[in-house]
């Protein structure tokens, strides 16, 4: 059994792969899953699945992502355009934002 993870990365993030068989690739984020510590990325990772025909799909061999571990990627910075770290600041206002390490631009609107 494995521990959930604590992310910043979420959901529609743009991120960079830093590590695997994809390393350089970048893409977007369509699922996180702390509890087993992964992440599926657009058009990354790919596997052929084989799939058994159904009354609903046609079967053969399908193109599918994998999940990847969430420690193999890294968020993109438009404004940096490179992989960088995030952290987290307190607006005034009392909201807590994500922010690029590097420039520390706010990310979260």
């Amino acid at each position: 059994m494995t521990a959930t993870v604590k992310t910043r990365i979420r959901k529609d993030d743009e991120v960079i792969i830093i590590a695997g068989r994809d390393k350089g690739a970048r893409g977007k984020v369509i699922r996180v899953m702390p509890q087993d510590a992964s992440i599926l990325v657009a058009k990354v990772n790919m596997i052929k699945r084989h799939t058994r025909q159904t009354e609903n799909s046609a079967g053969g061999i399908v193109d599918r992502e994998a999940p990847m571990a969430i420690s193999n990627v890294q968020y993109f910075c438009a404004k940096c355009k490179a992989g960088v770290r995030l952290g987290v600041k307190t607006l005034d206002n009392g909201n807590k934002v994500r922010t690029c390490a590097k420039c520390s631009e706010v990310l979260d609107s």
